[in-house]
């Protein structure tokens, strides 16, 4: 959304800056409350702060989410900044807010890849056999599922006129995201079972389908609203199918002694087989 919100301000489209703005400001919100909530106690993402270890995961993700959010905050601050009144001290929010909104909206946009990407390699770094073995298409499948989902509250949000970025956007997001849900359902052997079975399976199966819907729809109706919206709402839901048909795959593959013992004996059977 702030890489749509960066994409409204340089091409002068207010409704669809304002659109992401909002939404990254919600989603950042909504992101830091269920990271303090995994962690245990609030204290500790305090604590985290307090070093910066590149070889950790959390502790990147805790940086890059600490730089993003109150840049994100900031430029959709900065969108109130035309209710305020002209005059007084109110009246010198309302002129400095919207070049500070401008700069505060950038750095989001710098940070947002970054944010997109670190869930996939969270999950990558844990011994979860089926993300683990998915460590290259788990990070582009997340960057693409935010880049198609930020496309799709551009599509509800902007009017057709000003949702060209949106679109662009939606076919880039919806490009990697099925190319990485392709290749962890076809590459990865006996461990893409668990992405192809049961309720993964059927969710990143609706997610491809609402894809597919949301990109097409947002094409064909370039200038229907209704169209628009809908095909924008496809491209949200496909983001949340996927992201949790990743996520119970993953479940489904730690569930399964199978999924751990056969690709750890296959590995022993190539070492000794490369020792004789």
């Amino acid at each position: 959304s702030s890489l749509l919100a960066a994409g409204g301000q340089l091409t002068g489209r207010p409704a669809l800056r304002r659109a992401g703005r909002v939404t990254a400001l919600a989603a950042v919100g909504a992101s830091t409350y269920f990271l303090v909530n995994d962690l245990g106690r609030p204290s500790r993402f305090h604590h985290m702060l307090r070093v910066a270890k590149v070889t950790s995961p959390m502790s990147v993700g805790t940086w890059i989410l600490s730089v993003f959010g109150p840049a994100a905050g900031l430029a959709a601050i900065a969108e109130a900044a035309p209710l305020l009144p002209e005059r007084g001290v109110l009246g010198l929010g309302r002129r400095l807010l919207p070049p500070a909104g401008h700069t505060a909206g950038v750095v989001a946009a710098v940070t947002a890849p970054a944010l997109a990407t670190y869930t996939g390699v969270l999950l990558a770094d844990t011994a979860v056999p089926s993300w683990h073995e998915a460590y290259p298409e788990l990070p582009a499948i997340f960057a693409g599922s935010a880049l198609a989902s930020g496309a799709g509250v551009g599509l509800v949000a902007a009017p057709c006129a000003q949702a060209g970025p949106a679109r662009r956007l939606a076919v880039a997001g919806a490009a990697m995201e099925l190319w990485g849900s392709h290749r962890v359902e076809n590459r990865l052997g006996l461990l893409s079972e668990p992405y192809t079975q049961g309720t993964p399976g059927k969710l990143l199966r609706a997610g491809r389908a609402l894809t597919a819907a949301g990109v097409v729809g947002g094409l064909v109706g370039r200038r229907s609203r209704v169209l628009s919206a809908l095909s924008g709402g496809a491209l949200i839901a496909a983001s949340v199918c996927t992201r949790f048909g990743i996520f119970h795959g993953g479940v489904a593959s730690a569930r399964d002694p199978r999924y751990t013992v056969v690709p750890q004996r296959e590995r022993a059977d190539r070492r000794a087989a490369d020792q004789v």
